[in-house]
């Protein structure tokens, strides 16, 4: 049914700084785990991904308060209607 596309990631590395406290405790987290290597970049990424994804659906919510359910919904219908006629 969807054709999955996989695309090499580029890569960027990245110098962050938190306080101690916050590495020891993350770390210490993800030893409990059984972490392996790059298991402290990937829960980076994925914590941001998750933070970027509730930050732009309160943008949206907030953006569209005003509006009705009706003309949120048709919006929505006409948009998935779009995107589906786009991969046929």
């Amino acid at each position: 049914m969807f054709k999955r596309i996989y695309v090499e990631a580029i890569v960027t590395r990245w110098s962050l700084v938190v306080d101690d406290r916050t590495d020891r405790s993350l770390r210490a987290y993800l030893g409990q785990q059984g972490s392996k290597k790059g298991d402290l970049s990937k829960f980076v990424e994925q914590a941001v991904l998750e933070r970027l994804f509730h930050e732009t659906a309160r943008i949206i919510k907030d953006r569209n308060e005003n509006l009705d359910q009706e003309t949120i919904m048709v919006a929505v219908n006409e948009a998935v209607g779009a995107v589906r006629e786009d991969r046929s």
